[in-house]
């Protein structure tokens, strides 16, 4: 053909080539973020409102999400009825992992809504594959894996060994994100003193009786929400709470000649 060497059409055909090569390993290169970002083959974006759930106890384990923005809570019911809150869902949660088990089978916990909340459902079979192969994902999940395992080890230590306000003085930390990466949320979603309670292990009233304390001493705001202030992490750091412990109120010496009277009437009728 005139015009059209040989040479220069193998040359625009290798170029041509290259490129394509070239554009095909860039979108080898994987992107965790992009990944959980966006909807794709065996995932897909989907919204909550406040007290939807994202999955029952009960029901089928077959998917894992993951929290774009708002805050969730972790929930169970025991045979007898009585609800517990296990642990609050904050943006960049995985939940619902148990759906990687080997056997996949029925889950074990409710997963709710506490805010308006967007999230990635990812199916098991996708889940499963993307981890085999991308290990840059691999190694992303597996670190939230591990620093989950901590908090639940935090948290063991803390109901075994903590005082129930202390308990509670976590909890709102942990809410208001203190100690997390970026600005922490001073300002916590709607929460109800009764899911604080069966967070720490006590009663309604003395949680009721703890926050009065805590706004009383600044350490908290809370006019309908509950405004979290970073002299409360300052206390829970230094182990500097007023008095031995507000479940424990100090006695007057009256109170002690009570006791002690009491004691010895009681030796006396033995």
């Amino acid at each position: 053909m005139a015009g059209f060497s040989e040479p220069s059409f193998k040359r625009g055909k290798a170029s041509r080539m290259e490129a394509t090569l070239a554009d095909s390993g860039a979108t080898k290169t994987f992107n965790p973020a992009a990944f959980l970002a966006s909807a794709g083959l065996g995932r897909s974006v989907i919204e909550l409102k406040p007290q939807e759930n994202f999955f029952s106890q009960g029901g089928p384990a077959d998917s894992v999400f993951f929290l774009q923005k708002g805050r969730a809570k972790v929930t169970v019911v025991s045979r007898a009825g009585k609800e517990a809150t296990i642990t609050l869902l904050a943006a960049q949660d995985f939940v619902g992992e148990e759906a990687l088990a080997h056997v996949a089978g029925l889950r074990l916990v409710t997963a709710t809504a506490v805010t308006a909340c967007t999230a990635l459902k990812i199916t098991r079979d996708e889940m499963v594959r993307v981890m085999h192969e991308e290990h840059a994902f691999s190694d992303l999940f597996l670190t939230f894996l591990l620093a989950r395992s901590m908090r639940v080890q935090a948290d063991l230590v803390d109901q075994l060994f903590n005082s129930s306000e202390k308990r509670l003085a976590r909890i709102l930390l942990l809410m208001a994100e203190f100690g997390m990466p970026g600005e922490p949320e001073t300002l916590i979603p709607p929460i109800t003193q009764g899911t604080l309670a069966d967070m720490i292990g006590t009663t309604r009233s003395r949680v009721s009786y703890f926050m009065n304390r805590f706004r009383k001493l600044g350490f908290i705001e809370y006019n309908g929400r509950i405004r979290v202030h970073k002299s409360l992490l300052n206390l829970v750091l230094h182990d500097q709470f007023p008095g031995e412990n507000a479940s424990k109120p100090k006695l007057t010496e009256r109170a002690r000649a009570r006791i002690r009277s009491a004691k010895k009437s009681a030796v006396v009728q033995k």
